[in-house]
């Protein structure tokens, strides 16, 4: 997955996080915000910090503190 992408839309599964009952949380993206990604999961939504935690989809993993950027401009700045 490229970091320039849009996520929300996304399925997405958090594969490591500093709070550790975050770890293993998936569902849809509906929002992002620079530092966050927010999920819906089973009917709840819930907000994750990009920065302690790593993101898996379909097409691999990332890093959260490599797209913690606002949407808009993320695409100038990480580097594929």
């Amino acid at each position: 997955m490229d970091g320039r992408a849009e996520f929300i839309g996304e399925n997405v599964t958090v594969s490591h996080h500093s709070d550790p009952s975050l770890l293993g949380v998936s569902g849809m993206i509906v929002n992002e915000t620079r530092e966050t990604l927010v999920i819906e999961s089973e009917g709840i939504q819930k907000t994750i910090s990009k920065r302690p935690a790593r993101f898996m989809f379909k097409d691999g993993e990332l890093i959260g503190s490599k797209i913690a950027y606002r949407p808009q401009d993320r695409i100038k700045k990480v580097k594929a």
